[in-house]
């Protein structure tokens, strides 16, 4: 397994998924999670090789999205409550339970700083772990601590799983991928 590479992210933003009585997909308005630090990510699935004629013939794959880290100076109490569903109690304490087996699934929006396009990604179907705690105690310099989320980015049941801008994409659109989660839409045949 090679070295995952960090990248340092900026415009960090989640969405809340939830699925509708007929099968389909919804999501909230993406809200931000300032001080993102990195994010790193292994791609998830296996290839399988065909042999025929004394060669792989035929190459099979199959994406299984992505596993890896979120990095961030502070988790958001809004994420703590929407999607790690811990309860904020009447004096505005959060409560984790054991009792919560499952967290909300969501969508990250972000991109890389350094990026000279700027290329904007979006997850369609995450779902992150309790985060560990950390905190370091330094003599002569404070160096604030950070909260890891263990993040997976599964493939949705219709098979959607990343999007990003690319070359050919709108004005409209890359300028409005903040403002709610990009759905695709097929290709319309030209005759």
């Amino acid at each position: 397994m090679g070295n995952k590479v960090k990248y340092n992210l900026k415009n960090v933003h989640a969405a809340k998924l939830t699925r509708t009585e007929d099968g389909g997909y919804t999501y909230e308005t993406p809200r931000a999670i300032p001080g993102a630090v990195s994010i790193s990510l292994d791609a998830e699935g296996d290839s399988s090789p065909f042999y025929a004629d004394g060669i792989v013939y035929f190459r099979s794959t199959a994406n299984n999205g992505y596993s890896g880290d979120l990095e961030i100076a502070l988790i958001p109490e809004w994420f703590r409550t929407d999607i790690l569903r811990e309860d904020l109690d009447q004096n505005g304490v959060l409560v984790e339970k054991s009792t919560i087996t499952e967290m909300e699934k969501f969508a990250l929006l972000f991109e890389f700083d350094g990026d000279v396009r700027c290329i904007r990604h979006v997850l369609y179907n995450c779902t992150a772990s309790r985060p560990s705690i950390e905190s370091e105690t330094k003599e002569d310099t404070i160096e604030p601590g950070t909260e890891k989320l263990s993040l997976t980015a599964d493939p949705r049941e219709d098979g959607l799983v990343k999007s990003r801008t690319g070359d050919a994409t709108s004005t409209e659109t890359y300028n409005g991928w903040y403002d709610e989660v990009y759905i695709p839409t097929p290709k319309t045949e030209t005759k």
